[in-house]
């Protein structure tokens, strides 16, 4: 596969990791590019194990973490909501969905951090479960079970945030 071809197939997956951590277009993209630039740089250490989304993938969690290390950055998901198709929707129906993006935001920022990851990782990030489980040092079953969990979890506060 050639190197356009991966960017171009893994690009918005890496980019809507980052904008869901961010939360910021900008701030997302220069990561996006950081992450294939590190991997341009260092694809002689590719041992071949993982597969390439996965190796990104891991690549993007360090980027990120230094990120957060380097700008002391702490989001708070409560005052950043990002941009939702509004498109023919009445005002009442943009208040409804924009209220709901807000609490689901609020209540994964509730999960372990473990978790939160795994969730991003598989909704955002579109991940297998095995790919999670490399990522995060666990087995597949691991990362099965815990998205599973965390989504019932979700669900379950979402449904006494509405009920």
């Amino acid at each position: 596969m050639k190197l356009e071809e991966v960017y171009k197939d893994i690009q918005p997956d890496i980019y809507a990791f980052f904008y869901v951590k961010t939360l910021n277009q900008e701030i997302a993209e220069d990561l996006t590019q950081e992450v294939f630039y590190q991997a341009i740089k260092s694809f002689n250490t590719f041992s071949g194990k993982a597969t390439v989304k996965t190796w990104l993938f891991s690549i993007a969690k360090n980027i990120l973490k230094k990120h957060y290390r380097s700008k002391r950055y702490k989001v708070n998901l409560l005052t950043l909501i990002p941009e939702i198709n509004t498109e023919g929707l009445s005002p009442e129906e943009q208040l409804l969905k924009a209220e709901e993006q807000k609490q689901l935001l609020s209540e994964m920022n509730g999960l372990d951090e473990l978790s939160k990851e795994i969730v991003t990782l598989r909704i955002y990030g579109e991940l297998s479960f095995n790919e999670i489980g490399v990522l995060i040092g666990k087995t597949e079953n691991y990362a099965r079970v815990s998205y599973h969990r965390a989504k019932l979890k979700l669900h379950k506060q979402m449904e006494g945030y509405y009920g």
